[in-house]
């Protein structure tokens, strides 16, 4: 079984960091120093195990049938890395997520756009303080005041009207 071996860090520190919010930065000094320590001890170690002058053990060590005993358990002897088993699900995710930025993208062009005709149609009207009352009601006739229309009481807005009143607000 080949082993993998770590030889730095993978993590981007400097992108986590622009991510992780104000209260949480000691947290993350915290996790970076641990991992820092934990990268350090396994660099520290070697890749492979020492290699073992097996002839020298059997000329000095007096019981028969010991060392051989010992060299085969040695050899034998396989740590399992760890499978992975996350890899395939956060991939599976990752392109889930794009898929939603991209359909998210879309969307908002498509808002950006109706805003953009929203603004263009609200610059070609006459500006406000140039408006006169009839320019209003030519201009948004569902908010102008049309007292034959629709009469309503001073201030004029739905929560004073009386109830079922054409301007009035839905009562529950």
């Amino acid at each position: 079984m080949s082993s993998r071996r770590i030889a730095q860090s993978s993590v981007n520190w400097a992108a986590l960091a622009e991510r992780v919010p104000p209260n949480q930065k000691a947290n993350l000094a915290a996790f970076k120093t641990k991992s820092d320590k934990y990268l350090r001890s396994v660099v520290a170690n070697p890749e492979t195990p020492p290699k073992i002058d097996w002839s020298f053990y059997k000329k000095n060590v007096p019981v028969a049938g010991m060392v051989d005993k010992f060299q085969k358990a040695y050899e034998g002897l396989q740590i399992p890395y760890p499978a992975d088993n996350v890899t395939k699900l956060v991939e599976a995710q990752e392109k889930e997520v794009q898929q939603e930025i991209a359909k998210f993208v879309k969307e908002s062009e498509v808002r950006i756009s109706d805003y953009q005709t929203q603004i263009a149609t609200l610059k070609a009207l006459l500006p406000f303080d140039q408006m006169t009352m009839e320019d209003f009601k030519d201009s948004f006739p569902e908010q102008a005041l049309d007292p034959i229309n629709r009469p309503s009481f001073w201030p004029h807005t739905p929560e004073e009207q009386e109830p079922g009143a054409p301007n009035a607000e839905p009562h529950h």
